[in-house]
């Protein structure tokens, strides 16, 4: 007798749903979020969709313009020293250590190793094949690392890694604020209020907003702040994300929080469609960011616009430099993407946190707005 065995696989909703039902309860939206973008094989940056550029589904800087990670590249310089090493954590599909090292070799300024914290195996891959293709010499210093190292020396990158962490989302009720999680019914996903108010030490609230505003809170990137001071030595670290201080992010006039989701170039603020194939991102709370590393024992050593932080590394002198006009024309587009207020210039930032460093950055310059934070 033949038998034929159909293989199922549980879709990425359906085991949402089961962790829903397990819970009793709705789970947070940390929680939905985590297992939506990190489930180890369905999650959206686990699967092999393509994410980055104009076939994915939204576009970063080092995608706009190698002179981003030219400049980066610049500023590690300051710190570099022939001994130790470049971190990069998310890496993305391999663009920006690809610039950074391609630049740092330019400048004789080489990392020991470049290290990158990668929990995608698909984009490990990936990253592989885009440095070895532009930098095979290079290859035996590039080092892919499944958890945090120890005692670590040198520069630490993470462009676009915080907006990714799962968040908390809160909704402000009868003056105080309660979690919104996630529940499940009638084949929908659908938000809903926790019973108690939501209490943490972790992070300040504001207590001047209109009912039913919503804002969200990330715990996980201020944790993993903590996480990273911890297994530091001497290091410059760069978070480089769209996001904002204190007073604008809880703006009273942002009532639907920050929350946004993208799916070919197309933006939303409904995480529940999709899901595990489009991107769910929050804007940073770089004040949270910076307190919490203040606490830790960082040293916040500079906070500006991208626009100010490339302008103080000289992003005009690579134009000045090239000698082919019409090339000349290409770089000139590009800068504007990465400058313009209307492009990613005012809405991306670049904190810098410092441990056992004594050197002002170059980045910095132009702008320091730390003392608004």
């Amino acid at each position: 007798m033949l038998f034929s065995y159909k293989i199922c696989q549980v879709s990425l909703e359906q085991i949402i749903k089961n962790t829903i039902i397990q819970n009793v309860n709705p789970i947070g939206f940390d929680e939905f979020m985590d297992l939506a973008l990190y489930h180890p094989t369905l999650g959206y940056y686990r699967s092999g969709l393509e994410k980055f550029g104009e076939k994915g589904d939204f576009i970063t800087a080092p995608e706009t313009s190698d002179l981003f990670g030219f400049c980066l590249a610049r500023q590690c310089v300051q710190v570099l020293n022939g001994t130790n090493d470049i971190l990069e954590f998310g890496a993305g599909s391999g663009v920006l250590a690809t610039q950074i090292l391609f630049e740092l070799g330019r400048l004789n300024s080489l990392p020991k190793k470049y290290y990158i914290l990668e929990l995608s195996g698909e984009l490990k891959y990936r990253q592989a094949q885009t440095i070895n293709k532009a930098l095979p010499e290079l290859m035996d210093r590039v080092i892919w690392l499944d958890e945090l190292p120890t005692d670590f020396s040198g520069v630490v990158i993470a462009n676009e890694v915080l907006d990714a962490m799962p968040v908390k989302r809160l909704i402000y009720k009868n003056k105080q604020f309660y979690e919104l999680g996630v529940d499940y019914h009638r084949n929908k996903f659908f938000w809903k209020i926790f019973d108690l108010p939501y209490q943490s030490d972790k992070t300040l609230l504001p207590n001047n907003v209109a009912e039913d505003y919503k804002t969200e809170v990330n715990l996980r990137a201020t944790a993993w702040i903590d996480s990273l001071y911890k297994v530091t030595n001497e290091v410059l670290v760069l978070l480089i994300d769209y996001g904002m201080g204190r007073d604008e992010y809880f703006h009273p006039q942002r009532l639907d929080g920050t929350l946004r989701c993208y799916c070919q170039h197309k933006a939303s603020e409904n995480p529940f469609v999709n899901i595990g194939e489009q991107d769910i991102t929050t804007s940073v709370n770089f004040s949270d960011i910076a307190d919490q590393a203040s606490v830790s024992g960082f040293k916040v050593s500079g906070y500006a616009t991208q626009a100010l932080f490339l302008i103080s590394l000289g992003i005009d002198e690579y134009l000045l430099e090239q000698p082919d006009a019409d090339k000349r024309i290409n770089l000139a587009q590009q800068v504007k993407q990465l400058v313009l207020p209307s492009a990613m210039g005012e809405s991306f930032k670049v904190l810098a946190l410092s441990k056992k460093l004594s050197v002002k950055l170059t980045g910095f310059v132009e702008q320091d707005l730390s003392g608004k934070l």
